[in-house]
Formats: structure tokens, C-alpha cells, sequence
């Protein structure tokens, strides 16, 4: 099975297209929002079911920016369930930080160690990450790519 994770942004998303059978990630990327719903809509991106992070509120006020990440969150599961028959489920940060960390007082630093321990069987950023010459699973992984895999793995981990 094959989810499409997404980390939204204002203006730019990262993204995680992750094979639940092999526990990996196949493609990643931070890409423009108008380009990733095109590549949506285009079923370029196309998997069984789409992961995204949703926003919560907190009591704390908050800005425009929060406003529009919604209205793009919105805009990914319309497309992802209107043009590529994606069934769409949103994920709240709290429960990655509690599935991943198991600490809602994680922050991004202790999801990205997680991650790189996942990937790595233990054996560190060498084996998860790699190098040029020996990419690791998650070469190249960068910001809103590591928000994106985190939802991928949260959303596997507790639906397959």
C-alpha cells in the first residue's frame, strides 16, 4: 500500500509518497502548493490513501498564515479524493509527537532523531541518511520532508 504524507505550508508543502509493505519512503519533496495540487490532480502522486497534517487549535490566537494552511489542506484532500479516488485522513501533530516520541513535549529535533533510529536499525545517520556514494532511505531528507515522513509513519504505523 502506498500513502501520500503531506507537512502543508502557506506557500510550499513537504511531501512523502511512503510503501507501507517495504517501510520506506519511495519519492519526497518540498515543493510549491499550486504544484503539488497540479501533481495531485494529475494523479502524479498517486497512492491509496492521503495523510495530512492537520491543524489544531490551542487556545492561543493565531495568525493568517494559520488560515491559509487550512484553506490548502482543504485543497489536497479535495483533489486527492476527487481526482484520484484517495480516501484522505487528517493527522494532528500531537499524535505524531505522541506515536513517534511518545511525548507531547517533543520537538522537531527528537521526531527527526526518531526517525533516523527507525531508519537505521539503531546503527545512526550513517545507515538512515547515508552519503552521496551510499544514499540511506532518507538522503536528502530535509525540514518539511522530516513533518511529512513523521505523518506517513504515525498514519501506517496505526492503520495497517
Amino acid at each position: 500500500m502506498r500513502v501520500l504524507a503531506i507537512d502543508p505550508g502557506t506557500t510550499e508543502s513537504g511531501w512523502v509518497l511512503y510503501d507501507t509493505d517495504a517501510e520506506a519512503p519511495v519519492e519526497s519533496g518540498i515543493t510549491p502548493n499550486e504544484t503539488l495540487l497540479e501533481m495531485i490532480q494529475l494523479g502524479e502522486l498517486w497512492a491509496h490513501h492521503l495523510a495530512i497534517e492537520m491543524v489544531a487549535s490551542y487556545g492561543m490566537p493565531v495568525g493568517s498564515t494559520v488560515f491559509e494552511t487550512c484553506v490548502w489542506i482543504g485543497k489536497f484532500s479535495h483533489a486527492a479524493y476527487h481526482c484520484g479516488s484517495m480516501p484522505c485522513t487528517k493527522v494532528y501533530r500531537k499524535d505524531v509527537k505522541l506515536h513517534i516520541c511518545g511525548s507531547m513535549k517533543a520537538k522537531d529535533g527528537n521526531i527527526r532523531q526518531a526517525l533516523i533510529d527507525r531508519f537505521s536499525a539503531g546503527q545512526g545517520k550513517r545507515v538512515a541518511i547515508g552519503l552521496k556514494k551510499t544514499p540511506g532511505p532518507l538522503y536528502g531528507f530535509k525540514s518539511h520532508m522530516w513533518a511529512a515522513l513523521a505523518v506517513a509513519v504515525t498514519w501506517a504505523d496505526q492503520n495497517v
